[in-house]
């Protein structure tokens, strides 16, 4: 799938054939795909732990839901659960020398081993580490970069997949993962029961009523040829749904045993 394409196509699917299990090397590609992503001082920000549904036992798996997390859980095969590792600006030392050695941080632009000791550690990654909120934050952003590209891996993978809210205690309890990985969300992988394009695009504002050009208060004004050309890429689709939608979304649930 082209990339404008992918973007276009992911949805939150929550209809999954439960039967049908997902190839190892498509998981592979999308632990790749966000191990790839970009990342502040090059530290490994994102961790996961992935999870197949039918290695846990029913009482787990249901202490894991929370009230937005319910029936979709029980039917993806593949939960990826994220994290924030909040140790990662101790990395700071190691990765932005190993940034510097590669070329990717130059002399040219004020860069040395000792201007990452001496100025950007304590400068930079000092405070960050030391305040638990600015924490939190960054390290979320920073694991986020990398689970977006786990999204769109899965999607051009011909998979389903979606993010959504998980018990942090009970997770902590199944998974053992160390106090220092902040909890995220748990990506749900699998084939999609419900259509691929699920209803069609989700309902956004326009652009110009969320973007700003030059200062705050002036709308980024899109040139329409521009959003045309998207349209014929498949970036920009339908987001009415299909006639349709409603009669799929009953029939899934008369198939899973689900409210109507």
């Amino acid at each position: 799938m082209e990339f404008k394409e992918v973007i276009g196509s992911r949805r939150s699917i929550r209809y999954y054939q439960p039967w049908r299990p997902v190839e190892r090397e498509k998981i592979q590609t999308i632990l790749q795909s966000a191990r790839l992503a970009s990342r502040a001082v090059n530290a490994d920000w994102a961790k996961a732990i992935v999870v197949y549904r039918d290695d846990l036992a029913e009482d787990d798996r249901e202490a894991l839901k929370t009230a937005t997390t319910t029936a979709q859980l029980d039917l993806a095969p593949v939960w990826i659960f994220w994290f924030a590792d909040l140790n990662s600006p101790s990395e700071g030392h190691e990765t932005l020398r190993e940034l510097f050695d590669v070329g990717a941080l130059t002399p040219g632009q004020g860069w040395s081993y000792a201007y990452i000791e001496d100025v950007v550690y304590p400068q930079v990654l000092g405070p960050i580490a030391n305040h638990e909120v600015a924490l939190a934050a960054f390290g979320g952003c920073e694991a986020g970069l990398a689970i977006c590209q786990a999204l769109l891996a899965a999607v051009d993978e011909g998979l389903g997949t979606q993010l959504t809210a998980f018990t942090p205690a009970k997770a902590k309890e199944v998974l053992g993962f160390p106090d220092h990985w902040f909890p995220l969300w748990v990506q749900l992988v699998g084939y999609p029961a419900e259509s691929p394009d699920a209803g069609g695009q989700r309902p956004r504002k326009p652009l110009e009523q969320i973007y700003c050009e030059g200062k705050f208060g002036n709308a980024f004004d899109p040139d329409p040829a521009v959003d045309d050309a998207l349209k014929a890429a498949g970036m920009i689709q339908e987001s009415n749904g299909q006639e349709w939608r409603a009669a799929e979304v009953r029939g899934l649930a008369r198939m899973f045993g689900l409210p109507e």
